[in-house]
């Protein structure tokens, strides 16, 4: 495709919006984790414009130093899968946690025991608001190094290192299983104790408290504003963003968008290598003035 459309079947909207939420991997960042300057400019002139610009992602706080010089005025941002609202003014290692929505550890506690009964051979890490945590056999997924090696079932113990620090979220990874497949076993097997999503190519699933996801926490955010759902444009490619472009107004799948995330979404644009996001805020932009 060469330029953002909408689904024949799906009428663009007609209500000017005032709100862009956009994914960061995979979406608005290009494969090599750059920020493109077409897409930069076009996030800038969306704000000039008076549409405030929030980064909705699955990524800690931590990881927000590939976009924290381009969060402009309100500086916040929605990490975790919607687990935390982060204000990423200070900078990497200095942001403050506006609002967090973690996961209970007794939520934590049923999810690992379930999931280890449905799927042996998972393993486990637990992201929490500044801390980060493995199991052993947990796999070297990110460019970090854990604060402790433990089982998880001791890592979620009351009397753990970082027990008063919030879980966001726990990480399950399996070395076997398709990554869709994994998805649907982990939801039939822990239910509503937790909320269960993806966002890796790999069979690593996110899990974080009941009810917690991006379109949640976006629409706890956009309520405070007084923003509606119908002036929200979303952006995405994975699963753990369906629920948001569900909930937009106007939402968008990425040229390179997983099967499911096509399906919620209320239009495509093209690949995040391509600059999919900079392309529908230039048109959106062309159609206000």
């Amino acid at each position: 495709m060469t330029s953002a459309t909408r689904q024949p079947e799906t009428p663009a909207s007609t209500v000017p919006p005032r709100l862009i939420a956009t994914d960061l991997d995979g979406t608005l960042l290009r494969d090599d984790k750059s920020v493109s300057e077409r897409t930069v400019a076009a996030l800038a002139a969306a704000e000039e414009a008076g549409i405030e610009v929030f980064f909705v992602t699955g990524r800690p706080a931590r990881w927000m130093d590939v976009v924290s010089d381009h969060v402009h005025g309100h500086g916040l941002a929605i990490c975790g899968n919607g687990a935390a609202v982060v204000d990423l003014h200070g900078g990497p290692g200095t942001h403050r946690f506006v609002k967090v929505r973690e996961l209970a550890r007794e939520n934590a506690l049923d999810a690992v025991r379930l999931l280890r009964d449905a799927a042996p051979g998972t393993v486990y890490a637990v992201e929490q608001t500044y801390g980060f945590y493995q199991e052993p056999a947990y796999p070297k997924l990110h460019m970090e190094i854990p604060d402790l090696l433990a089982p998880a079932e001791k890592l979620l113990a009351s009397d753990a290192p970082g027990a008063h620090e919030p879980v966001l979220k726990i990480l399950a990874y399996h070395p076997e299983l398709d990554p869709d497949a994994f998805l649907t076993l982990a939801r039939l097997a822990v239910g509503d104790r937790a909320t269960i999503t993806r966002s890796s190519p790999s069979a690593l699933l996110e899990i974080s408290g009941p009810g917690v996801s991006k379109a949640s926490t976006l629409a706890l955010c956009c309520a405070e504003r007084g923003i509606s759902h119908e002036e929200v444009v979303a952006f995405g490619d994975m699963p753990n963003d369906v629920e948001m472009l569900t909930w937009a107004g106007q939402s968008y799948a990425m040229g390179n968008a997983h099967p499911d995330v096509v399906a919620a979404a209320s239009g495509r644009t093209v690949a995040n290598n391509e600059d999919g996001v900079a392309v529908v805020i230039e048109r959106i932009l062309a159609e206000r003035s």
